[in-house]
């Protein structure tokens, strides 16, 4: 099994800082975002992660690579913990870059020719999983007893998911068939209250699928939603109700949100922020 994270998009909600810093290297206290999702995949089993990066990403190559300069300074020293931080991943990464911004289904069929015949995981680094068992495991995992695409949803009580892709489903036996997905219904028109996150586990038949539901730019982006339900039509999608709180780092308040939280179940961090949490919390109270 192969993993993907896209990483090409401009990272415009978080201008100016994107201007020059790739939004995936933004980092929850000191790692960035886009290492929590690599390490996620290694800990599904993934040994080879290809990243797709776009003009002015550089940095996410620099990060995962060796910096042997530090090495050096730190081996001097003996600083063995200072070491093992910037230890590269215990995994094989490639790069390639989208050269047009023209949404995730072209992307996705830039894959073919790394993934070839193989199901791979593709990830989208604006969903981070703080808690719980790794999700891209989770969607290995039903992948295998059913051998279909697998898409990562949650129900969603409460709140707008009109900026979501929302399923409906049905089940047969024991497990969850998607029957459709509309992508950010208008506010009353949605089919459920379940909604799906940045993980998927596609099987190569997505490009097939891709390549039938591709009918020219339009002057729009082209997703990946048709080519799914094409699929989801066929009795070929699944979806997996995760374990685990996910956080969208994708919007300022996410990513605020998403700080604060890493911050909570670091315990290095936790006792000292919580202290400082309440301080805000009084001060705020008694204005």
């Amino acid at each position: 099994m192969k993993g993907v994270i896209l990483a090409a998009g401009y990272g415009t909600r978080f201008l100016p800082a994107t201007k020059s810093i790739p939004k995936e290297m933004f980092p929850l206290i000191d790692t960035p975002a886009i290492d929590l999702i690599v390490q996620e995949m290694i800990e599904a089993g993934i040994e080879d992660i290809l990243i797709i990066t776009s003009r002015r990403k550089k940095a996410l190559e620099d990060y995962f690579d060796r910096e042997v300069e530090l090495e050096s300074a730190f081996i001097e020293e003996g600083a063995t913990d200072k070491l093992e931080t910037i230890r590269p991943p215990n995994v094989t990464l490639y790069f390639m870059r989208q050269h047009r911004m023209a949404g995730t289904g072209d992307a996705l069929l830039m894959l073919e020719p790394f993934v070839g015949n193989e199901s791979f995981v593709v990830a989208y680094p604006d969903d981070v999983i703080l808690e719980g068992p790794s999700l891209s495991g989770q969607l290995i995992d039903l992948h295998r007893k059913t051998g279909h695409t697998v898409l990562a949803g949650q129900e969603m009580l409460e709140g707008d998911i009109s900026r979501y892709g929302v399923m409906d489903t049905h089940l047969r036996e024991d497990v969850e068939y998607v029957r459709g997905m509309v992508e950010k219904p208008p506010p009353g028109t949605e089919p459920s209250r379940l909604v799906g996150y940045g993980r998927y586990l596609y099987t190569p038949e997505i490009f097939s699928a891709l390549k039938s539901t591709h009918h020219g730019s339009g002057g729009g982006e082209f997703t990946q939603t048709d080519a799914i339900n094409h699929l989801a039509g066929e009795g070929k999608v699944v979806v997996r109700r995760f374990e685990g709180r996910i956080l969208d780092v994708g919007t300022p308040k996410g990513y605020l949100e998403a700080f604060i939280e890493y911050g909570l179940i670091r315990p290095d961090f936790r006792e000292g922020l919580l202290a400082y949490l309440r301080e805000v919390l009084a001060r705020e109270e008694g204005r």
